[in-house]
């Protein structure tokens, strides 16, 4: 392509993969909002729901919690269930960024900026 022109070649090479990294990693944010993942406490009384981006889609409660004396306990699993799906996305959301950076030839553990 640029024959003749010493590391220009390799330069626009360079660019163009660039480019093809951005491209992907803005399809993999859209693709990240599609993801969703749950995180639970209470063996499951208590159900979470968020994107792989950790942004929270619905919560599930199990009325059977609901007791006027159980106030703390209710708000904690309710806690847990979210800090549990955040964890879960976070950790979705590297999954996906390491197929990204390996799928460009780059180490799968590779820090892009995100």
């Amino acid at each position: 392509m640029l024959k003749g022109l010493g590391g220009l070649g390799d330069m626009a090479k360079m660019m163009k993969s660039a480019q093809e990294l951005q491209t992907k990693m803005t399809q993999m944010q859209d693709d990240l909002n599609d993801i969703l993942v749950t995180g639970e406490s209470g063996a499951g009384l208590v159900k979470a729901t968020a994107s792989a981006k950790g942004e929270l889609k619905g919560l599930d409660i199990d009325p059977s919690i609901f007791n006027g004396d159980d106030k703390e306990v209710v708000e904690d699993l309710i806690l847990a269930a979210i800090k549990d799906a955040q964890a879960k996305a976070a950790e979705r959301s590297q999954d996906e960024m390491a197929k990204l950076t390996e799928s460009m030839g780059l180490p799968k553990d590779m820090k892009l900026p995100f």
